[in-house]
């Protein structure tokens, strides 16, 4: 949370300090998950006259509670339906804006070069695998990557065995560092997170049927409707935005 509104007054400082034109600037918060992607998505959106967007990343839970507190924020792009459900509640969502942007799938990642792949579906010994070691995982109480985790190893009837040998992050690339570091033997990242990363490997892909759908759905937040914030939501919506997200690896339909 505290490292969530840092970021966000971080954003608006640059904005305040640029003098004028920072009033057609478009803020946008986004999902951890989809930094690279967003990243990418505005430097080609910025190629154009008079655009400027400025973006935060964080987990989706801090960044829901900063547009409940008011953060004066454009475009809230989250990493599932939930949080984006409890916003839009509360009638801080632009009515009819809201979209299904991509998907994704979530993996085993290990950076021990001895450890064999796996098949998820199949209920694998994980106390055996971690070897006294943590699991690293997206707090599984609001992340969105935790709870798509704990979800799956419910099903498969390994939360009991793996609650206790936990190391939640406060998002999912956060996790990703843990294994990437040394600290955790093994964790459940998105696959698009763990493409990411050289000293991670992939030893084994969840079956999607075992949480709910990844879905990262994105809105425009009410009242803040601009020229420059319609212009970017529907570049990023469109088939730019889609193709970003599609050569990342995400699922675009």
């Amino acid at each position: 949370m505290l490292r969530a509104a840092w970021l966000v007054l971080a954003v608006l400082s640059a904005c305040c300090w640029a003098g004028p034109a920072a009033a057609e600037r478009v803020i946008v918060l986004a999902a951890a998950s989809t930094a690279h992607v967003i990243d990418e998505v505005i430097e080609q959106f910025e190629a154009g006259p008079d655009n400027s967007v400025v973006a935060s990343y964080a987990g989706t839970s801090a960044l829901a509670r900063q547009i409940e507190s008011g953060a004066p924020v454009d475009i809230f792009l989250a990493a599932n339906a939930a949080w984006m459900d409890h916003v839009e509640a509360q009638g801080l969502i632009e009515p009819g804006s809201r979209q299904a942007l991509a998907g994704n799938r979530l993996v085993f990642v290990t950076g021990d070069g001895d450890m064999a792949p796996f098949e998820p579906s199949a209920a694998p010994d994980l106390p055996a695998l971690l070897n006294g070691g943590r699991l690293a995982i997206g707090n599984p109480d609001h992340v969105p990557a935790g709870i798509y985790a704990r979800q799956a190893l419910e099903a498969l009837g390994l939360w009991p065995d793996v609650q206790s040998q936990l190391a939640p992050a406060a998002d999912v690339r956060a996790a990703l560092a843990l294994v990437a570091r040394g600290e955790a033997p093994l964790g459940i990242v998105y696959a698009t997170d763990a493409a990411l990363v050289e000293d991670v490997r992939v030893v084994g892909t969840i079956p999607a049927a075992l949480h709910e759908p990844i879905v990262y759905p994105v809105a425009l937040v009410a009242d803040r409707a601009s020229p420059p914030a319609t212009r970017f939501f529907d570049f990023l919506t469109g088939p730019e935005g889609r193709a970003a997200f599609a050569r990342a690896g995400f699922i675009v339909e």
